[in-house]
This record gives C-alpha cells, sequence and structure tokens, in this order.
C-alpha cells in the first residue's frame, strides 16, 4: 500500500533521494519523494495512458496516492510512470538551500564522434528554407551532447539544481534500464489545483550576460523582437486552444512577459482556467497538450517529420513531459528541458532552439549553448571546448 507522509521539509527530502531506488520531483509548490514500486504504467502517451492511471489510482483517498514518472517526446515510446511504494511529500526547497551534497565527478567528451558545428547550422538553415517554401511555420531542432562518466552520480547535481534553480522544475527520475532523467525545467506545462488549471508556456529566448547593463538589454531586446514574439505567439495559441475544451474562463495574457533562468531569458505567458469538468486530471490535460510547438513546432505532423529527418538522435525522453498525478487528479507536468540522462553508457545533455521563418543560424546555434550551458555548469565537464559542439 502506499503511504502518504505528512509534508516535510523539501531539503530532507532532496537528500533522502537515491537515483535508482527513487525518484524525486521539486517545485514552487512542493516537493516529492517516490521511493519504490508498487505498479506501473508504461503506455503511449496518446494511447489510453490517462486511462490506465486513473484506474490504478481508483480507490485511493483524495491525494493519497500518485503517480510519478517521465513521458517521452515520441506519442508511440513507452512512458515510465511509477506508484510508489512510499510517497512522500514536502515544502519547496527554499532558493539557495544548504542542501548536503558532494561535488560530481568530471565529465569528459566520449561515446560516438562529436558532429561540428556545421552539422546544426546546415539543419537551421534547410529548416528555414522548408518553412520559407511552406512545408511548415516552425519546428524545434535539438542538440546532443555526449559525455564519459563512468559511475557518475546524479544525485548532487539534482540537489545543486534544486537549490540553485528558483521558480524551476527539478527532477531525477528513474527512467528504468539503469537510467536517470535529470535537469531543472523552466517551463510548466499543465497543473491542476482542484477546480483550475494553469499552464507557462515559454518561447522566444536569449542568453543572459554577466555584465548587468548588457543583461538588462538583452531582455529589453528580446522582449521587443518581433521574431521571438511571432515564435512565441504559436506556442501560447496552441497551448490556450488545447486547454479550451476543458476549462471556462481560460485568461490568455495578450502579451508575454520574462522569465529569467540562470542562464538564459525567456518570453512567457501564464495562461489559467477553470475546469469544467471535476473528473479532467492534470495528466489528461498534460496529454492533450503535448507536444506543444516549443518542443515540436506548427504543424505538429509536418514538424515531427522534420525533426526525424534533421536531427541525427533519437530524443528519447528529452522535449516529453515529468511530473506527477494525484487520486484527486492534482499534479503538476513539466516539459522535459535543461536535461540530461545518465547511465552505463555516460551522459547525454540536451538543448533545443525554435526555428521560424526569421531564424539565423548561428544566433540559433548561440541559444543551445546558453542552453547547454545550464547543465554543464552544474555537471563540471573539464573539456569547455564541449559547450560548442554537439554529439
Amino acid at each position: 500500500m502506499t503511504l502518504a507522509c505528512p509534508a516535510i521539509d523539501g531539503v530532507e527530502l532532496l537528500s533522502a533521494y537515491r537515483p535508482g531506488l527513487s525518484s524525486v520531483f521539486a517545485s514552487p509548490s512542493g516537493t516529492l519523494l517516490a521511493e519504490g514500486a508498487e505498479a506501473e504504467v508504461s503506455g503511449g502517451v496518446h494511447g489510453m495512458l490517462p486511462d490506465q492511471v486513473e484506474a490504478m489510482l481508483t480507490g485511493a483517498g483524495p491525494g493519497a496516492r500518485a503517480v510519478v514518472g517521465a513521458i517521452p517526446f515520441a506519442p508511440d515510446a513507452p512512458a515510465r510512470l511509477v506508484l510508489p511504494r512510499l510517497l512522500r511529500r514536502g515544502t519547496a526547497p527554499p532558493a539557495g538551500a544548504a542542501v548536503p551534497t558532494a561535488r560530481p565527478a568530471p565529465a569528459r567528451a566520449g561515446g560516438a564522434p562529436p558532429c561540428d558545428d556545421d552539422g546544426y547550422l546546415e539543419a537551421v538553415a534547410r529548416a528555414v528554407r522548408d518553412i520559407r517554401a511552406g512545408r511548415y511555420t516552425k519546428v524545434v531542432l535539438a542538440r546532443a551532447l555526449r559525455l564519459a562518466a563512468p559511475g557518475f552520480d546524479p544525485a548532487p547535481v539534482v540537489r545543486a539544481l534544486a537549490a540553485g534553480a528558483s521558480g524551476s522544475y527539478t527532477f531525477g527520475i528513474d527512467v528504468g534500464g539503469g537510467q536517470t532523467l535529470f535537469g531543472a525545467s523552466p517551463e510548466l506545462l499543465v497543473a491542476r489545483r482542484g477546480r483550475y488549471a494553469v499552464a507557462h508556456p515559454l518561447a522566444g529566448s536569449a542568453p543572459r550576460s554577466t555584465d548587468p547593463a548588457e543583461d538588462a538589454h538583452r531582455a529589453a531586446a528580446l522582449l521587443s523582437s518581433a521574431k521571438d514574439r511571432h515564435e512565441h505567439a504559436f506556442v501560447s495559441e496552441a497551448v490556450a486552444d488545447g486547454l479550451r475544451p476543458f476549462c471556462r474562463a481560460l485568461r490568455v495574457p495578450v502579451e508575454p512577459t520574462l522569465t529569467a533562468t540562470p542562464t538564459m531569458w525567456h518570453l512567457g505567458s501564464r495562461i489559467t482556467g477553470e475546469i469544467t469538468d471535476p473528473d479532467v486530471s492534470a495528466l489528461r490535460l498534460a496529454t492533450a497538450l503535448h507536444p506543444t510547438p516549443a518542443v515540436c513546432g506548427s504543424p505538429p505532423g509536418a514538424a515531427r517529420r522534420a525533426i526525424a529527418e534533421l536531427e541525427p538522435f533519437d530524443r528519447g525522453f528529452y522535449a516529453g513531459m515529468v511530473g506527477w498525478c494525484d487520486a484527486a487528479g492534482d499534479g503538476e507536468w513539466a516539459v522535459t528541458i535543461r536535461c540530461a540522462t545518465a547511465g552505463p553508457e555516460g551522459l547525454r545533455v540536451y538543448a533545443g532552439a525554435g526555428i521560424v521563418t526569421g531564424s539565423d543560424p548561428h544566433a540559433e546555434l548561440t541559444e543551445t549553448t546558453a542552453k547547454l550551458g545550464t547543465m554543464l555548469a552544474a555537471l563540471g565537464p573539464a573539456d569547455r571546448a564541449l559547450t560548442t559542439r554537439g554529439a
């Protein structure tokens, strides 16, 4: 029987996280530590996944049980959602919290031969040509960086990210096969609390600067950028359209606002609404929205085909969603970005950028390099040249 413990200090839960034995999800609203597995669901996102999860949770008291896990980018790829034997809930980790940790061993280049920057530049250039030819209106192209790290323990990175990425959704999820998915996403796909739903899509980005004056200039430039506002509109409108069948009194901001992470500025829109049917769970809302144009493109079918043609790797859980849903239907699902996977074969770090008609290949390369920097800084790789290479 799954147990729900009284809320405790989120720092204590992060300290108790053990990759392979537990999963953790920390957000501005709280921290969950899932230990062991009583049951598991692994269907595709566009199949019967919500029905399977709701059936598994049937009979549990409101909030007493929850599934925790991750769902991949591809709709037919198996998810990894677990009903834990022990579910512990805690407070949100405060920014700058002193979480007991040890510095992870430095990662180094390894695995498959790296692709040079020219490969990504050409992929972006081709996407821009396709967009101008009318094949699609937006596509998100990602890079994956492979690092060798024998015996790497992601727990210290997860704890450091939770302490340093205020407002983000930090996670360390056992996805099976000895693999751990971990990171700190700035983007909330959707959350449900009682009768209310909230989504905070992000699209349109700029690297931050360590110089305060330059950083402020970059933020202002992003907010006024026609290209980035155009890109953001795709995502905001798609999320609103996805929520509309489930919500009344849907509130969609007319103008985006700035969202900051340690390495990036983003354009964001906080979309809220009241759920019409109380039986619609957070997971059902999330699967209805996934994937948004923020990680795929528009129209989604054509964008998926372009991603398959232009990206030289399988995304796996990158650009999927990660989070939890309880027996009452409440839950939180973040878009799986600013993340990495760790396993017997080493580490793989991911980052992507939205390509639209006004995209410049070199600017998109710079953007993905800055996004990779979030995880590379946490991992502490010895080879800093890795920040400009993909594999």
